[in-house]
């Protein structure tokens, strides 16, 4: 399968900064998408409306059934008072699959000019955004909103394929 890599994907994958510049967060985060097969990053808030729109009628419940052999982690950001949120994930089905971790961004602030506005040397403008990744490098990034998971399954799945140039 043909791939097509647009400049900005490419600027994003040049934006790598050293491990020592990360927060611990990142560099936790970084050190997993290094592991071989497939990670999707996900930063979200508990009180965002797109972020709940997604975990209802099992979105993400059903999307990290499916999809065992995926890794998923969950950043929560911007988050306020509102919390780390694993109360509402759990009571959406979410929380307890083996290839499942939540974290927390120290960062918590929802205040413009205090906000964090940026996750492992990539912009970070609105959420929830999702990152898929494979072998530490990044494949695609979602930066706009809420998902759809039949598009997100087809980036799995490419995502996993073999690339051939």
């Amino acid at each position: 399968m043909k791939r097509f890599v647009t400049p900005l994907l490419l600027s994003w994958l040049a934006l790598r900064l050293p491990a020592a510049e990360l927060l611990p967060i990142e560099q936790q985060v970084a050190q997993e998408v290094k592991s071989s097969g497939v990670t999707v990053v996900h930063l979200w808030a508990p009180w965002c409306p797109n972020c709940k729109a997604e975990l209802a009628k099992g979105g993400w419940s059903s999307f990290l059934t499916v999809n065992p052999d995926v890794n998923f982690i969950f950043v929560t950001v911007w988050s306020g008072d509102s919390g780390d949120g694993r109360s509402l994930l759990a009571q959406n089905g979410v929380g307890e699959q083996k290839n499942f971790q939540l974290l927390v961004h120290p960062n918590a602030s929802r205040k413009k000019g205090e906000q964090m506005t940026e996750f492992l040397g990539m912009p970070v403008s609105w959420i929830p955004s999702t990152w898929v990744f494979k072998d530490g490098h990044l494949f695609y990034a979602l930066n706009y909103g809420e998902l759809h998971f039949p598009m997100l399954q087809q980036m799995v799945r490419d995502s996993a394929d073999k690339w051939e140039h």
